[in-house]
């Protein structure tokens, strides 16, 4: 289907290129560059193929072409019948590389034209490393790490490792593997035989490679210089950041690292910013906690706080919920530790303790910048409550974590920090507290009848039904869960909920109150995704067991 605009016809562009250069055309807004492309592959004759997805790509072809030409001249392998190639081209008048594609394989060659856009993303999901190249490198890295980092230079792109060193492209492939994986973290921890190297996939660290002991100066080397952290320091914790790019979609990695037993562990942060799923409807809130929520996030002053363990998802709850706000009429500000994803048309702080701008500091200047929505990172000292509590009391919307076991547990948290019980009561409109549980691999799900046992840890003691879990498959790393999702309770502030907190600020009290007025705990939502089938009882008394 073509995608030129009616208002102007394939004669018309034909005349007009008669006339002027397509490049002049582009730059002053009368095509666009697909349009003109179309129409160059229509006037010489190309096919126009849009639908790659259709393709079975020929993966002994797509591996003699380095990803480097591919990238560059944008062009692609997608079928062969007859020692003739077929590719993909997003620039029909770039003969030279067709040219050079029928000398690099000695065999003919047949241009279509394809889309930029849809072409990139075919290939890098083409060029997408093996699973296992990274230990397949290592099988055959030679044993000695005398040259390993020579000719250490940084590259644009984690794809693009052809013509790297041995641990530059070793490094390289575990940070891609790990993406594609969909890893959050990746872990370099040194022993004294070898280096082991873990994967955080689904919040569960899961072991990947262990290069021999020689490999882990270097290793850990080239990470500190690609952070730009100082190589001579072993003896202090370091933090840095490393920006890269894998195909089309920009990564950011934090870096820590600290000293421990004679060497040094490093982590590595993942920040994918075409992974993150924002939408306060796309995250697994249950639609009544779902739609007490959405009235918090629109009232005009109060504190709105996400409690939870380290990875649980609050900062992309409050990220969802700062995005269904209409920021265009209001003036929304963040202070973050740091910031880990940039908001469009929202203004962003990030903490630097190095120069003593920390929370507490910078929420006070943010006050006189005349928000009316404030996100805080996390709540971690009296000072930067008591200043939320103030900016709340005066007129303003305080979004913020705090990292307790549950809902009503924020309240004696606060307590404790030294906040007086009435200024809670008068400012807190509502806490939710979330987990990650793990989803049941759907390649290998399967049906089992549970014991009585499980059923009661559940309260399920009439459930008569079978319940499913995962088997174990190559897809699942034999895990038997794939991909995550959250569980939920909502504790909205009410009249009982004000009056015992100025009476009492237990825990114990305050649950009773909420559970007594319509709030559904962490365990119960849990398991109404046991009974659908989504996750399994195991993996929801993991996450709660504590509460």
């Amino acid at each position: 289907m073509s995608t030129l605009p009616k208002s102007l016809m394939l004669d018309e562009l034909k005349k007009l290129l008669n006339e002027r250069k397509g490049e002049d055309l582009v730059k002053e807004g009368l095509v666009t560059l697909q349009q003109l492309h179309e129409v160059e592959a229509m006037q010489i004759g190309m096919p126009i193929f849009t639908d790659l997805l259709k393709c079975e790509f020929p993966k002994e072809r797509i591996k003699q072409v380095p990803y480097a030409f591919a990238k560059k001249h944008k062009v692609l392998p997608i079928s062969e019948t007859n020692n003739i190639l077929t590719v993909a081209i997003a620039d029909p008048l770039n003969i030279d590389a067709i040219e050079e594609l029928r000398l690099m394989l000695k065999m003919g060659i047949e241009a279509v034209y394809c889309p930029e856009e849809p072409l990139l993303h075919g290939i890098n999901e083409c060029y997408h490393h093996d699973e296992g190249a990274a230990s397949q490198l290592l099988a055959h890295m030679s044993d000695s790490a005398k040259d390993l980092t020579s000719d250490v230079h940084f590259i644009e792109d984690l794809l693009d490792v052809s013509e790297q060193a041995p641990i530059i492209k070793l490094l390289n492939l575990v940070m891609t593997e790990a993406i594609q994986q969909g890893a959050s973290d990746i872990h370099f921890e040194p022993f004294e035989d070898d280096l082991r190297i873990r994967y955080r996939i689904d919040g569960i660290l899961q072991k990947r490679h262990t290069p021999p002991r020689e490999y882990q100066s270097s290793l850990l080397t080239r990470l500190k210089v690609m952070a730009k952290l100082d190589i001579a320091e072993h003896r202090l914790p370091q933090d840095g950041r490393i920006k890269m790019k894998m195909g089309g979609r920009e990564i950011d990695f934090r870096v820590s690292t600290i000293p421990a037993s004679g060497s040094e562990r490093i982590v590595l942060r993942i920040l994918d910013k075409g992974n993150v799923i924002l939408g306060l409807d796309q995250i697994g809130m249950p639609l009544e906690v779902l739609k007490q929520f959405q009235k918090l996030i629109h009232h005009p002053e109060g504190i709105l706080l996400v409690t939870g363990p380290t990875g649980s998802g609050k900062t992309t709850t409050l990220y969802s919920a700062i995005c269904q706000i209409d920021a265009q009429e209001i003036n929304i500000m963040t202070i973050e530790d740091p910031v880990e994803y940039k908001l469009k048309g929202i203004a962003q702080i990030g903490v630097q303790p190095k120069i003593k701008l920390d929370f507490a500091t910078g929420l006070r200047h943010i006050l006189r910048q005349d928000p009316d929505v404030i996100m805080i990172g996390e709540i971690r000292d009296a000072e930067t409550a008591e200043i939320a509590i103030q900016a709340s009391l005066t007129g303003h919307l305080v979004l913020s974590t705090l990292h307790t076991n549950d809902a009503p547990s924020a309240i004696t948290r606060l307590v404790d920090m030294g906040v007086e019980p009435y200024l809670l009561s008068s400012s807190i409109i509502g806490i939710l507290a979330q987990r990650l549980v793990r989803k049941i691999c759907s390649h290998c799900k399967e049906t089992y009848m549970p014991i009585k046992e499980e059923l009661d840890e559940v309260q399920l003691k009439d459930w008569a039904q079978p319940l499913y879990r995962g088997k174990g498959c190559p897809t699942c790393f034999d895990t038997g869960y794939k991909g995550r999702c959250g569980i939920y309770e909502l504790m909205v502030v009410n009249a009982h909920i004000k009056k015992q907190i100025v009476k009492s600020a237990d825990a114990a009290d305050l649950r009773q109150i909420a559970e007594d007025t319509g709030m559904k705990s962490l365990r119960i939502h849990g398991t109404h995704l046991v009974k659908q089938g989504i996750t399994t009882i195991n993996e929801v008394l993991r996450v709660t067991r504590l509460i």
